[in-house]
This record gives structure tokens, sequence and C-alpha cells, in this order.
């Protein structure tokens, strides 16, 4: 029987309704929510994901302002601007779009951000919290994962999760996250990585994996037990001919071969992404909350 689909895209509607009785409650006081996105360079996909984003927070009813800066941006001019940021009442949420031109350093951009602005849960402060167990924000596609499997009947508690990658943005956070004793957590979890001996006999002794590597499709059907739940942040864009834009998108994992050994799987596109944007508002709307309440 094939895998049941984790549907992203229908979760992440879930958790926008949820989010809207707060933004209701929160105009009442006067106050709007407010994200200021950040974009440095003419990367395509940066430009994608931002406006994706703001669409979000419009259709919700949040305050979006995408603030465009050209490539050869100084490192001085940009952490003017993000100081600017950090004194706006109207802004409760600074996103810095990743990655930055190579002259500019990401830690220190987000070192100057304001931690109580930091709706991606990247600062070493907001970092440091959540090792600790006492998370203010957590990163959003780490967070976009947990939510997923709660809405999906998944109990990390007590199983064993592999997690493919061990980057900032999702395999290392996703791992400090997974192993906290919270409820929807307290997992044991393993790591795998380009250092890794074999990942295959890592990846057979999971009860969920979690792709976040970049590699096109790099998980078979081979490296998977019977019954797995298959979690895919990949997003490898692969040329084809025959396809109407030129290439297609896939996942890390190979969908159409292992479906049919998982017992869930989530969609490239449709799964994680969706998930990733309505948590980045979830942080968005909370850190309203929060600036709201140390203003009074």
């Amino acid at each position: 029987m094939p895998a049941k689909l984790i549907d992203g895209k229908a979760i992440a509607k879930q958790v926008k309704e949820e989010l809207k009785s707060d933004i209701a409650e929160l105009k009442e006081k006067g106050i709007v929510p407010g994200l200021a996105a950040v974009l440095v360079g003419d990367d395509p996909a940066s430009h994608i994901y931002v406006r994706s984003k703001s669409r979000a927070c419009k259709k919700l009813g949040i305050y979006s302002e995408v603030i465009e800066r050209p490539a050869d941006l100084k490192r001085e001019e940009l952490n003017r601007l993000i100081d600017e940021l950090n004194n706006r009442t109207d802004i409760h949420g600074i996103l810095i779009q990743s990655p930055l031109p190579k002259h500019l350093d990401e830690l220190e951009a987000v070192l100057y951000v304001n931690p109580h602005k930091d709706v991606d849960g990247f600062h070493p402060m907001n970092v440091g919290y959540m090792l600790l167990g006492s998370p203010v924000y957590l990163p959003c596609t780490p967070f976009g994962v947990i939510k997923m499997l709660d809405a999906s009947g998944v109990e990390p508690n007590g199983k064993k999760v592999v997690i493919l990658g061990r980057g900032n943005i999702v395999g290392k956070p996703l791992a400090a996250i997974l192993m906290q004793k919270w409820e929807g957590c307290n997992a044991t979890v393993t790591i795998c990585h380009t250092g890794t001996v074999d990942i295959a006999a890592e990846t057979r002794q999971a009860d969920i994996i979690v792709a976040a590597m970049g590699k096109d499709r790099f998980v078979k059907p081979d490296m998977i037990k019977e019954g797995a739940v298959l979690i895919d942040v990949g997003i490898n864009r692969v040329d084809d001919e025959t396809a109407e834009k030129g290439y297609r998108i896939y996942g890390d994992i190979d969908f159409e071969a292992c479906q049919e050994k998982a017992s869930m799987i989530t969609p490239v596109p449709g799964g994680v992404g969706p998930m990733t944007i309505a948590m980045l508002l979830y942080n968005t709307v909370r850190a309203a909350k929060i600036l709201t309440y140390e203003n009074k």
C-alpha cells in the first residue's frame, strides 16, 4: 500500500487559520504584526522566496515590507539598515534573506538583529535558549517539521530519528529540538553527514528520516525500513528538456520509489516548504506579542 501523503499545504493552512484570532486580538489593541524582509542582490530563488513570504503575510493581515538593496551593498550600510529596523515600532520581525553576497558576513548581519525580532531563530541568543530547552523562537523549517509530525499523528517519543545533513538552518537545530523532553519530541537522534561511513546502515534503523542534504533523490528504498516516516526538506532543480519549464524539482528522497515502502511521506514541492512560511508567520505574530508586552 502506498505511503500516506503528509500534505504540507493543508497543515500550513491550518496553522495560518489558527493565527487569525491572535492577529485580530492584536489589531483590537492597535497593533498590526509587521515583518521586514531584507533582500540583498539578485539571486532569483531569493526573490521567489521573499515574494511568497510577502504574499502570505498580506493574506493573513500581517504588514509586510520587502527592502531590496544592490549586491554591492557595504557591510556598514547593511548594519545601519538593520539598526533602523530594530528601532521601528511597526516592525516586529526582521528576516535577512539568505544567501547574502559573498563579501557580507551572514552571522554578523544576524548579530545586528534585535533577538526579539529574530523571527528566523538564527541569533546566537535564540539558538542558546533553544539548546537550553527554553526557546523564544524556533527556526522555521525545523519548527515546521515538528508541526507536520504532530499534525500527522507521528509521535517521535522513544523513536529513532535519522537526520541527513548537519546544516545550521535545518539539521543541527532540528536535532536539538527533537532531543528535548518536550511533548512531540524526546527522540533518539542521529545526524548523518559527509563523514558518516555508512549512511544506509543508519537510515535502515530509523523510524523517522529527515532528509536535508541537498542531493537529488539520494534516499532509495533499500535505505529505509518498512513503515518508516519520510520527511523531505530537499529542493533540487534538475534540468529536463521534456518539462514545460525546462527543469523539474526533486527532493532528497526518491519519492516514487520510496512511497511503496514508507508509511508516510512528504511531497516536493508541497511538503515542508509551505510549513516554513507558516512558522515564519507564527513567529512574527509571537514577536508582536512579546514586543507589545515589553513596551507596556
